[in-house]
C-alpha cells in the first residue's frame, strides 16, 4: 500500500511539474512558432529529398526552447502585473506556485540550450534566435507599460520564426528570408491589436498600453485595416517572381489573396461594429490565416 501511495504521489508531482512547464513556456504559442519555423525550412530546401531530419528536429527543439525562454522571462518580469489581470492571475509565477528564482533558472537553461542547439544548425540561425529573446524580454516587455509602440517593437522578434527556417536551410539571409520576415511582421499588428481590443479592460488593470491610439476607436480599427492590406500585398508579392527562390504560382496567389480578403473583411467588420466580439473574431481569423498561407506556400512548392 505504501509503495502504491508513493508511486501515485510521484506521478502527481510529475504531472504538476509538466503542467507548470507547459503554462510557463506557453506550449500552444510555442508550438505555433515552431510550425512557422519548420514551414520556412520546407520553403527553402530544393525538394523533399533534401530534408535533413536532424535539422528539422534541432529547429523544433531549439525553437521551442527559445520561445519558451522568452515567455518565462516575460512572466518573471510581469509577475506583479499578471497578478492584477483576470486572464493571467493564475499563471504559475504570478500565483506564487513557482518561485521567480526557479523560473529564472528554467529560462536560463532554455536560453542556453536553445542557442546551442540552433548553433549546431548554423551560427546565423542561433544569432537570430538570440536576437529574438533579447528584443522580446529586454525591449518589448518593458515597453508594454510605457507606449503602444511596444507592439511595433514586439513585431520584430515575432516575425523572426518564419524566416528562421529559411536561414537554417540556407545559412543565408537574403530577399527570400526578408520576404518571409515582412509577411509575419505585418501580420503581428492586426493580430495583437485585435487581442488588445477585446482584452482592453484586463490590460488596463495591468497597466499595459497595447492599442495604437490607446482607445477602442475608429482610428485603431483603421490602422488594423491598413496593416492588413500591407499584409495581403506582402503575402501575394512572391507571385511576381521578384523574391529570388521564394515563388508563388498564380493559383496559389489567388488562394492567399482570398485568405487575406477574409481577414480584411474581419477587420472591416471590427471598424463597423467596434465590439469585443468582432475583435475576438478577427483574432481567430488572423491565427487561421497565418497557418493557412504557410500551408498554401508549402503545398505550392511541393506540387508545382
Amino acid at each position: 500500500m505504501k509503495t502504491a501511495l508513493n508511486l501515485s504521489s510521484e506521478k502527481n508531482t510529475s504531472t504538476s511539474v509538466l503542467t507548470e512547464f507547459k503554462e510557463m513556456t506557453k506550449m500552444g504559442l510555442a508550438l505555433s512558432v515552431v510550425f512557422s519555423t519548420i514551414a520556412g525550412y520546407f520553403l527553402a530546401i530544393p525538394d523533399l529529398a533534401s530534408i535533413e531530419i536532424t535539422t528539422v528536429i534541432a529547429l523544433a527543439i531549439g525553437g521551442y526552447c527559445m520561445v519558451g525562454a522568452s515567455n518565462v522571462f516575460n512572466q518573471i518580469i510581469e509577475r506583479d502585473l499578471d497578478a492584477k489581470m483576470t486572464r493571467t492571475m493564475n499563471r504559475p509565477i504570478a500565483s506564487g506556485r513557482v518561485k521567480p528564482s526557479s523560473a529564472f533558472i528554467l529560462a536560463s537553461v532554455l536560453t542556453i540550450a536553445g542557442i546551442a542547439i540552433l548553433y549546431m544548425v548554423n551560427p546565423k540561425t542561433a544569432m537570430f534566435g538570440a536576437i529574438s529573446i533579447f528584443l522580446y524580454t529586454s525591449v518589448y516587455t518593458p515597453l508594454k507599460t510605457v507606449t503602444p509602440l511596444s507592439v511595433f517593437v514586439g513585431a520584430f522578434p515575432g516575425a523572426i520564426p518564419f524566416m528562421l527556417g529559411w536561414v537554417a536551410a540556407t545559412n543565408n539571409f537574403g530577399i527570400e528570408a526578408g520576404t518571409l520576415f515582412i509577411i509575419q511582421f505585418f501580420w503581428q499588428f492586426p493580430h495583437f491589436w485585435a487581442i488588445g481590443w477585446f482584452l482592453y479592460d484586463d490590460y488596463e488593470r495591468g497597466g499595459f498600453s497595447m492599442l495604437p491610439t490607446g482607445k477602442k476607436d475608429s482610428k485603431t480599427a483603421t490602422q488594423i485595416i491598413l496593416y492588413t492590406i500591407w499584409l495581403i500585398i506582402a503575402s501575394v508579392f512572391p507571385v511576381f517572381g521578384m523574391t529570388g527562390r521564394l515563388y508563388l504560382t498564380p493559383v496559389s496567389a489567388v488562394l492567399v489573396l482570398l485568405a487575406g480578403l477574409w481577414m480584411l473583411w474581419a477587420g472591416i467588420k471590427l471598424y463597423k461594429k467596434r465590439t469585443d466580439k468582432a475583435a475576438r473574431s478577427l483574432m481567430l481569423v488572423s491565427v487561421t490565416y497565418i497557418s493557412l498561407i504557410q500551408i498554401i506556400y508549402i503545398l505550392d512548392k511541393i506540387l508545382r
